[in-house]
């Protein structure tokens, strides 16, 4: 039987994040086995056949220089890692990069990955995305890329950029999705013991990362009774009453700290809760919106779409778990 699997290859480089490689090449490889001959074919490339070190010191073997891969590219994926400021700088890497990319049929890079794409000019007049770390280095020195910080994962066309690091699970799942179904995604997601794989649009911080831990050990009980009560009466007087503050002296401290107000940081724990329901539970929307502290459908849908950028019930369909 011929074999009908799709050609991946992943370029790295001495100092490359390991996990942006192994991550997606994981998905891959089950996928595959799933999937039998309609698989991928992973192949490993960087300006040097040999060994290639990663930046936590593993070393891995790479069989064919950049400049010797041939013959059309299905996915070419571009890692990111601490050491890409300087291959930035190496043209051979940069150049291979580019003459790959006219043979795939999409390009893809995870982390800081995306800063060699838009080295070689790939990522211009594109919407894209890298590891938040990276982004000001991406605006700054790309100003013909449309940079977005926040979401996990863009896709431009043939082109997908990622954040850093296991967001390139979510980048794989999502190329998995697109070749042969959510269902057989799912089943990748499961056997990873990952999160089904997320929409682009969410966010790469969920509520809890998106702010600094208070300095204060109080707001940080506090913080954490946010998180674990999200029905709760979580508004101002009711929460500075729990800080024993005054509403306005706990208005000002938690903003400070947190670089969020409270009302905004309650709305966006609500709406993690509510999406790891959608995920986990057959619970009708009303239910949702209730158990997540959002009250009403009508509000569900509002704050769901304004913080995850999908509605609820089109995340539910994609993303719900086969145990719900």
């Amino acid at each position: 039987m011929k074999d009908m699997a799709r050609r991946i290859v992943i370029v790295v480089f001495d100092g490359f994040q390991l996990f942006d490689m192994a991550g997606p090449a994981d998905v891959f490889a089950l996928d595959s086995m799933f999937a039998g001959g309609d698989g991928y074919r992973v192949e490993l490339a960087a300006v040097r056949a040999g060994e290639v070190t990663a930046q936590n010191g593993v070393t891995i073997a790479v069989r064919t220089p950049l400049g010797r891969i041939g013959g059309d590219v299905d996915t070419l994926m571009v890692v990111g890692g601490f050491s890409t400021g300087e291959w930035m700088r190496d043209r051979e890497l940069v150049e291979g990069v580019h003459r790959l990319a006219g043979t795939a049929r999409r390009v893809t890079s995870v982390c800081s990955g995306a800063l060699i794409l838009a080295e070689a000019g790939l990522l211009d007049g594109r919407r894209a995305t890298t590891h938040w770390l990276a982004s000001d280095v991406l605006r700054d020195r790309y100003p013909a890329v449309e940079v977005d910080a926040d979401p996990i994962y863009i896709r431009d066309g043939d082109t997908w950029t990622s954040a850093g690091v296991s967001a390139g699970v979510d980048l794989a799942l999502a190329l998995v999705a697109e070749d042969h179904g959510h269902e057989l995604a799912r089943r990748v997601a499961c056997c990873l013991v990952v999160y089904l794989h997320r929409p682009g649009g969410q966010s790469q911080f969920s509520a809890p990362m998106r702010v600094a831990a208070p300095r204060s050990e109080p707001l940080r009980e506090l913080q954490a009774y946010i998180d674990a009560h999200p029905a709760a009466d979580l508004r101002v007087p009711a929460l500075a009453r729990r800080a024993g503050m005054s509403e306005r002296h706990f208005s000002r401290v938690f903003t400070d700290q947190t670089g969020l107000p409270p009302g905004r940081y309650v709305e966006r724990a609500r709406a993690d809760t509510a999406r790891r329901l959608l995920e986990t539970t057959d619970h009708p929307l009303d239910r949702v919106a209730r158990e997540s502290g959002l009250g009403r459908p009508e509000t569900l849908y509002r704050v769901f779409r304004r913080t995850w950028r999908v509605s609820p019930g089109d995340y539910r369909r994609r993303f719900r778990t086969k145990e719900a």
